[in-house]
């Protein structure tokens, strides 16, 4: 499975692409307003976020890493025709941020957005198919690495939403989703400050908007 199976129509060249910016500091767009408020829920996301009783929180964290893949997943796919290598021939989450992948043989590798975003969905769909580290049959226990593994897959994910915000907010946009977008974020944020899956230097590409969501109150600070 990869990213690219949910992209809308055929491949198209794009020029190559800057971060999205507004006004005359070059503050991105997505921290102005309207877009920084557009939400589609209202009030903090901290309540259901919370491990719900009687529910074990292994089966907790692999429901919801499953569940924010597969929305992520969805939205990158609506605007995956518009990162292309001529347009993204990095893995970039915003100005002086460039990722690299790292393969099985701990080499790292520059790559287009589009070959990072394919590779790391690739790698995550045979992670949550591991029945040793995702069992799905009655009488098979969780690994007790299940958290690292679970980390490891967050601070994937985030890095997609920093390369979105950046870099293709305007498609976003223009497809009308930020309300459905910015919610997602503030859910997976909130979801990961309640158990620890994301560290400050992770988050930082994207540390203003947390913050105007946090002072908004739907992220709890």
């Amino acid at each position: 499975m990869n990213f690219m199976s949910f992209s809308l129509g055929g491949k198209k060249k794009a020029p190559k692409s800057k971060p999205t910016t507004s006004g005359p500091n070059n503050k991105p767009l997505f921290l102005c307003n309207p877009f920084v408020s557009n939400m589609l829920v209202k009030g903090s996301f901290k309540t259901i976020v919370e491990l719900p009783k009687y529910v074990d929180a292994n089966e907790w964290l692999a429901f919801n890493t499953f569940e924010f893949f597969t929305y992520i997943n969805l939205f990158y796919g609506s605007i995956a025709d518009f990162c292309t290598i001529q347009s993204c021939p990095s893995m970039s989450g915003g100005p002086g941020i460039e990722y690299t992948w790292t393969d099985a043989q701990s080499k790292k590798m520059k790559l287009p957005a589009s070959q990072y975003v394919d590779f790391m969905a690739t790698s995550i769909q045979n992670t949550l198919n591991d029945e040793t580290l995702f069992p799905t049959k009655a009488g098979r226990d969780f690994p007790r690495e299940l958290p690292i593994v679970v980390r490891k897959i967050y601070s994937q994910l985030f890095r997609v939403f920093a390369h979105i915000y950046y870099h293709h907010y305007e498609k976003v946009l223009s497809l009308h989703e930020e309300g459905h977008f910015n919610s997602l974020f503030a859910h997976f944020i909130s979801f990961a400050k309640e158990f620890d899956l994301l560290d400050k230097k992770e988050t930082a590409p994207l540390q203003e908007l947390i913050d105007v969501m946090e002072r908004n109150g739907v992220i709890a600070a």
